[in-house]
């Protein structure tokens, strides 16, 4: 338990059996009537974000939320599965937690996943992956100028949009929140 004093960025709180994370918070101190905090929660399952207005002093219930750096080992139907680098524990997480996270997931790569009392809530990809272009057509001659994109599969199965010049084979740089092309990994070792 804490009160709303305690508010900060990141805190994760539980209301009503759910679990909402601290976006913003503000505390008020109107001339006429009692101080309240104004906060910005976003829920962490769903991502629904809500503005509540708690009374200043009032206690609210925090929830415990574990972050730990992982490693994808492999799919195993429907789950994935990660391993904690420090005990070896492997937990599976299921596909609707991983949700988009899977398009730009590669075996033996780290990723953040949070739990709460051992049920995982989440799976946070660093912002940007290095992969590899499994097939896109070949951009036409003439084609090169700037501005044109076309669709490639990435080594993951995730389909995104890549500028012309960008052939079969090639690693690239790939933004992991929006699936956005980021740039070219020239190989020079």
């Amino acid at each position: 338990m804490a009160t709303t004093n305690d508010l900060k960025n990141g805190l994760v709180l539980n209301l009503d059996g759910q679990l909402w994370t601290v976006t913003a918070f503000q505390h008020v101190k109107p001339g006429k009537g009692g101080a309240f905090v104004r906060t910005t929660l976003k829920h962490v399952l769903t991502g629904k974000v809500v503005d509540k207005t708690f009374n200043a002093g009032t206690k609210v219930e925090t929830a415990t939320v574990d972050k730990r750096g992982m490693t994808y080992l492999y799919k195993e139907g429907t789950d994935f599965i990660f391993m904690d680098g420090d005990t070896y524990d492997q937990i599976p997480v299921p596909a609707e937690t991983v949700s988009d996270a899977a398009n730009y997931l590669l075996e033996n790569q780290e990723a953040m996943v949070a739990t709460h009392e051992g049920v995982p809530l989440f799976v946070e990809l660093p912002t940007s992956v290095e992969l590899v272009i499994e097939h896109t057509d070949p951009g036409l001659q003439g084609d090169r100028s700037t501005g044109g994109t076309k669709p490639a599969r990435l080594e993951t199965g995730a389909e995104i949009q890549v500028p012309l010049f960008v052939t079969t084979g090639e690693k690239i740089k790939v933004d992991t929140r929006d699936g956005r092309y980021l740039g070219r990994i020239s190989d020079k070792s």
